[in-house]
């Protein structure tokens, strides 16, 4: 049997410590910019799972996390179910447990949008 293949993606070393805006005008650090470059080719990248790691951000905003994650259902299709099992966000650090659990309800509510 072949071992998992996990792509990790640190939010801090890998895109930001400051991820925040939703579009490419709002700066480098937006929530497309993150989507687009890093957490699509990830998932489609042959991966078995992809680990986002949100350590060492100074914070996240609400507009980067719904862009990213919500906006990843709305511009790939992918479904809820398939993102369960292959993406995997975590923490390390207390303080940033909300962001994670911000993130998980962006990609839910973007469910049930298309799914109307």
């Amino acid at each position: 049997m072949k071992p998992e293949q996990i792509k990790t993606i640190s939010i801090a070393e890998d895109f930001s410590a400051y991820p925040a805006g939703r579009f490419l005008e709002d700066g480098e650090a937006s929530g497309t910019a993150f989507r687009d470059n890093l957490l699509i080719p990830a998932l489609n990248g042959g991966f078995d799972k992809v680990e986002i790691i949100f350590d060492g951000v100074a914070g996240v905003g609400s507009s980067f996390l719904e862009e990213a994650f919500g906006g990843l259902i709305r511009k790939t299709g992918m479904n809820k179910t398939d993102l369960d099992q292959r993406l995997d966000l975590k923490t390390n650090e207390p303080d940033l447990e909300d962001f994670v659990r911000l993130a998980r309800r962006y990609i839910e509510d973007a469910t049930k949008v298309t799914a109307t």
